[in-house]
């Protein structure tokens, strides 16, 4: 976006705002209260969602049923935001997700989407090459196993709920989390135990 449109787009943004406060339909505090949660959101979020799901099969089945709900149990507030789903990858079956039309993230449980989940490249060539894309990223998906490309949309986000690595039997729900990266939560890595 040129300045000029960046410029223009920043006013048109403040106008919004400033109709919204003087209509009384959103408060300063409630504004702020808002950019703090958004500030705040990290793939930490995720992380420990998909640890508690690989510890608790109770807990797992009830991510996989509403991710929202998950989210908000986290204390996670997902008002105003999309439903979550959560996919998850098996022995047979890989999830990676994409917007392929813009930047459509789980914003609430994964922070901001990184750079290259907004670039044309990626949004472009995971839906059609997925398991160069995989490979490139240093986490080749076997040929056997089914890769399903997901699309995140302003109607629904997506996140992955990958298969806990062997190994890591008796670990403690912080040492899990530590192994699910933002990348592993879209699904173009994989968890990796640490050399």
């Amino acid at each position: 976006m040129s300045n000029p449109a960046r410029a223009e787009s920043i006013a048109q943004l403040e106008r919004l705002v400033a109709a919204l406060l003087a209509k009384g339909v959103v408060s300063e505090a409630e504004l702020a209260a808002q950019q703090a949660s958004t500030d705040r959101a990290s793939p930490e979020t995720g992380a420990r969602m998909v640890a508690r799901a690989w510890l608790d099969p109770e807990w797992r089945a009830m991510m996989l049923k509403n991710g929202t709900a998950a989210a908000e149990a986290m204390g996670v507030s997902m008002a105003g935001a999309p439903p979550l789903g959560v996919l998850e990858d098996t022995a047979k079956r890989h999830h990676v997700i994409v917007c392929t039309l813009c930047s459509c993230y789980p914003r609430a449980v994964l922070g901001y989407p990184p750079h290259w989940y907004k670039s044309f490249s990626y949004r472009s060539r995971v839906v059609r090459e997925p398991r160069a894309v995989m490979a490139e990223w240093g986490s080749p998906v076997a040929d056997d196993v089914e890769l399903r490309v997901v699309d995140s949309t302003a109607d629904y986000r997506w996140m992955v709920l990958p298969l806990r690595p062997a190994g890591t039997e008796g670990w403690t729900e912080d040492q899990l989390a530590a192994l699910v990266t933002r990348d592993v939560l879209v699904g173009v890595a994989l968890p990796k135990l640490p050399a």
